[in-house]
């Protein structure tokens, strides 16, 4: 199979797995905070991955393990923390779309930052197209943008970090290092980072909630498959593609959320739904050409 498409499909799983993992946050925020819930699937994660590579990882050199702090920082704490507290304050809607401008912004970044990806004029088109299928997506016929400036910046925010993360992994695709080391790696900085969060924001060790089955079922998905697997594959794909055209897959991410609500939890999809998932993915083709 060509190393190209082989990175295209990485990126869509990658795309599809996460926008599935909004049903087992939702089961798993009746009985935990979102930070616990943070904490417990990325935990499991790095439980995981050393299962599957048993065996000590040290970077060459001390500037690489100040990217793997980078990452670790970026891509698991400020992100997912910034995008859960943002939730407590804005609408899901407002979220969603925010923080699908990720991949215009990851463009930006790398056009100054990155010396082989620059930004083309497709790119604008099929952002424009893409952003106006994801608010539809989002909306689905039943919502009503709200502003509100602190959860909406934090969700810019948010964005901004994915975007930054994506060009550290792209950087980082040099040292060509073993992904599920690396991904370890960065998992590893991400709960150190996180560490000091535990005790202010209320985190409370429960392993009997845990390991009900209904939540175990779903801390296993989101630990093993979304957290150890994607991020493992989604460092594969952003060296094989590059930052930009990877990250044009997050456009997908809310249209799998909406099909897979519709499947799992019978919420209703509606004419401007399907709408904007036709425009999403007219906008993510006409991105990655």
């Amino acid at each position: 199979m060509d190393k190209k498409l082989k990175g295209h499909l990485a990126a869509f799983f990658c795309a599809i797995v996460w926008g599935t993992t909004f049903i087992s946050t939702k089961v798993l925020l009746r009985e935990f905070p979102p930070l616990d819930i943070l904490f417990y699937r990325f935990l499991l994660g790095y439980v995981m991955l050393w299962l599957a590579r048993p065996k000590w990882f040290k970077p060459a050199k001390l500037a690489h393990e100040l990217y793997f702090l980078a990452a670790g920082a970026s891509g698991v704490t400020i992100y997912y923390l910034l995008e859960n507290v943002a939730l407590t304050y804005s609408l899901t809607a407002n979220v969603s779309i925010i923080i699908s401008v990720a991949p215009f912004l990851t463009a930006l970044i790398a056009h100054f930052v990155l010396k082989d990806e620059k930004m083309k004029k497709n790119f604008f088109i099929g952002f424009v197209v893409a952003i106006l299928g994801v608010a539809l997506v989002t909306f689905n016929g039943r919502a009503v943008l709200k502003l509100n400036p602190l959860g909406d910046m934090l969700a810019v925010g948010a964005a901004v970090v994915w975007a930054s993360y994506s060009i550290i992994i792209r950087k980082m695709g040099k040292y060509e290092y073993p992904v599920i080391f690396t991904t370890r790696r960065i998992f590893f900085y991400g709960l150190l980072l996180m560490i000091p969060l535990l005790k202010p924001m209320g985190f409370a060790w429960n392993p009997a909630a845990v390991t009900q089955p209904v939540y175990l079922f779903n801390f296993l998905f989101l630990g093993i498959c979304a957290c150890a697997l994607c991020f493992s594959v989604w460092s594969y794909a952003v060296d094989t593609l590059g930052a930009v055209i990877s990250s044009n897959y997050i456009y997908a991410v809310p249209v799998i959320t909406v099909v897979t609500s519709a499947i799992v939890l019978k919420e209703p999809i509606t004419p401007m739904g399907v709408a904007g998932m036709v425009l999403t993915i007219v906008g993510l083709v006409i991105s990655a050409r």
